[in-house]
C-alpha cells in the first residue's frame, strides 16, 4: 500500500513538472529580468507596425493608437497558441518620445496565460517595442497584435530576398518588397492590412546561385546522355548495316503479299 502511494505521488510530481515545462515560462511567470534588458531600438519606422528579422531573433515595434492592452503569442509546431517569450519591453510616450521599461512605471506590466502574454502598457495610445527569439528558420510568421487596419512592414535578414515562386512566400498579398540604397536587407511592406498572420518564406542571394549552379550541371548530363544514347544509336545502326539486317531482299514467288497462283 505504502509503494503504491508512493507511485502515485511520484507521478503527480512528474506530470507537475512536465506542465510547468510545457509554458516558454515555465509556470512561473515572464521573466522581469528579461522584459528590462537594455535594448536600443529604431522608433522612427515607415510603418504602424515594424519588425526586424534577425537569424536567431527578431525586434517589434507596434504603433498602438487607443489599446492600452496588447496580447503577444505565437503558434507553436503543434499548431497551438503559446504566450511569446519577449524581452527588453519598452514603451515609446508620442508627445515627447520619452521610452520606459516595466521596472519603471508600475502601470507598465506583464502576465502569461497558457496561450498569451498581456502586456499592460501605462497609457493607450504610442508605441510598444519588444525582442523575442525565433529559430533559424528562412521563415517569418507572426500574428496581428493590433486590430485596427494599418501598415507593416518586415525588414529581413541581410542577404534575404522574396520574388521567386517556389523559393518564397508572402501572405497576405498586396505586398511590395524593395531594397533601399547602401543596404542589402530587402523590406518587406504591406501599406494595409486587415488580418494576419504575417508570413514571409525567403530564401538567400546566394541560394539562387546554387540552384542556378544545380540546375545547369543537370542540363548539361542531361545533354551529354542523350548525345551519348544517340551516338549508340547510329553505331548500332551501322553494325546492322554491316551484318546485312538491313539489305532488302528482291521478292520471289512465294511472296505473301502476290496473289495466290491462278489468280494472278
Amino acid at each position: 500500500m505504502r509503494r503504491r502511494l508512493v507511485l502515485a505521488l511520484g507521478l503527480v510530481t512528474v506530470l507537475v513538472a512536465l506542465g510547468g515545462c510545457a509554458s516558454p515560462f515555465g509556470g512561473g511567470g515572464p521573466d522581469e529580468a528579461r522584459l528590462n534588458q537594455n535594448a536600443t531600438y529604431d522608433w522612427d519606422t515607415n510603418a504602424t507596425t515594424t519588425y526586424d528579422v534577425g537569424r536567431g531573433n527578431f525586434t517589434g515595434i507596434l504603433g498602438v493608437e487607443n489599446e492600452s492592452y496588447v496580447q503577444l503569442y505565437q503558434r507553436s509546431e503543434l499548431g497551438t497558441d503559446e504566450p511569446l517569450d519577449v524581452a527588453s519591453l519598452r514603451f515609446r510616450y508620442p508627445a515627447n518620445g520619452t521610452v520606459v521599461a516595466p521596472a519603471n512605471r508600475s502601470n507598465f506590466y506583464v502576465n502569461a496565460t497558457n496561450s498569451r502574454l498581456n502586456v499592460t502598457l501605462p497609457r493607450a495610445g504610442g508605441q510598444m517595442a519588444f525582442t523575442a527569439n525565433r529559430p533559424n528558420a528562412k521563415r517569418f510568421a507572426i500574428p496581428m497584435f493590433v486590430d485596427s487596419t494599418h501598415s507593416v512592414e518586415v525588414v529581413l535578414p541581410p542577404q534575404a530576398r522574396v520574388g521567386v515562386p517556389l523559393l518564397s512566400k508572402v501572405s497576405p498579398g498586396g505586398a511590395n518588397s524593395r531594397i533601399p540604397e547602401g543596404s542589402d536587407r530587402m523590406v518587406v511592406r504591406w501599406d494595409s492590412v486587415e488580418r494576419g498572420p504575417i508570413v514571409t518564406r525567403y530564401y538567400l542571394a546566394r541560394d539562387l546561385l546554387l540552384f542556378g549552379g544545380i540546375g545547369g550541371v543537370l542540363a548539361l548530363v542531361g545533354i551529354g546522355g542523350a548525345l551519348y544514347y544517340l551516338r549508340q544509336i547510329r553505331v548500332l545502326e551501322r553494325r546492322r548495316e554491316e551484318i546485312g539486317l538491313d539489305v532488302e531482299t528482291e521478292t520471289d514467288e512465294f511472296d505473301d503479299d502476290d496473289p495466290p497462283p491462278g489468280m494472278r
